[in-house]
């Protein structure tokens, strides 16, 4: 598929996948989901891909939001099958095996803070803008805003930024637990290539178990999480990278991850 509103690419083992409609701020639209999901299926087979980084195209925005002028013409059905549609591209993107940071350039509404929030953390640039304004519309976020927002920041903090529609800075997306780091706008790509760099190093069976450990653990009461880290724990004792990593360290030398997930 040749992408029209999005760039992939790819830095080592980093993959890039830039949001590229900066006339309209980056704005989600039908090709936008189509193309995601695609990309984001290249990157699943692709098994020298160790890290995955979302940003925006232009200085602007990351992702403001879906493209109001599509949407208006929407039937109930249609808005339905648009909501389900971006639902299930954002559970395929937090399923991905590998870290998926956002880098957040500008503004991140609706949709845009819905996409981030998928990912596994947030680093923004100080300019950021963070919010769901769709209640400002008569609607309500459709892409899980409503459910990942008040996992993240609690109930009563996603009912006020839900209710009122307001826009919240970086800063504060950092106060709530939204945002991992903010960074001047001139250091945040470099901030977060260079996360990148240092996760892509890791192993990739140890790094797929505490995704897995920490997104299902929170679905379930203490002890059972628990007994998911022991299961996760021993599997990785038994992987080539988990013996490589304790030899390495008898060894006293750097360890090198070589490990597949299959």
């Amino acid at each position: 598929m040749a992408y029209e509103t999005i760039l992939f690419e790819k830095d080592g083992e980093v993959a890039i996948i830039k949001f590229n409609r900066p006339k309209a701020l980056n704005a989600i639209n039908p090709a936008v989901l189509a193309e995601l999901n695609d990309a984001l299926e290249k990157i699943e087979k692709d098994k020298a891909i160790r890290v995955l980084v979302l940003t925006g195209e232009g200085e602007k925005a990351f992702v403001a939001g879906a493209d109001i002028s599509v949407m208006v013409n929407f039937s109930p059905l249609e808005a339905y099958t648009f909501s389900r549609q971006g639902q299930d591209l954002l559970f395929k993107l937090e399923a991905l095996p590998i870290p998926v940071i956002a880098c957040v350039n500008g503004f991140a509404l609706g949709g845009g803070t819905e996409i981030a929030m998928a990912c596994d953390f947030i680093y923004a640039s100080e300019n950021a803008k963070f919010g769901q304004p769709e209640i400002n519309l008569g609607i309500i976020p459709g892409f899980g805003g409503t459910q990942r927002l008040a996992r993240l920041v609690g109930k009563a903090m996603a009912k006020e930024l839900c209710m009122s529609g307001l826009m919240i800075s970086a800063q504060e997306a950092k106060e709530i637990g939204l945002v991992n780091k903010v960074f001047p706008p001139d250091k945040l790509w470099e901030e977060t290539m260079k996360t990148a760099k240092l996760l892509a190093s890791k192993g990739k069976v140890s790094i797929r178990a505490v995704k897995h450990c920490i997104d299902r653990g929170l679905d379930v009461d203490l002890k059972s999480g628990c007994f998911l880290e022991a299961d996760a724990f021993g599997l990785c004792m038994a992987s080539p990278d988990g013996k490589e990593g304790l030899s390495a360290f008898l060894e006293k030398r750097k360890p090198v991850f070589k490990g597949e997930l299959s």
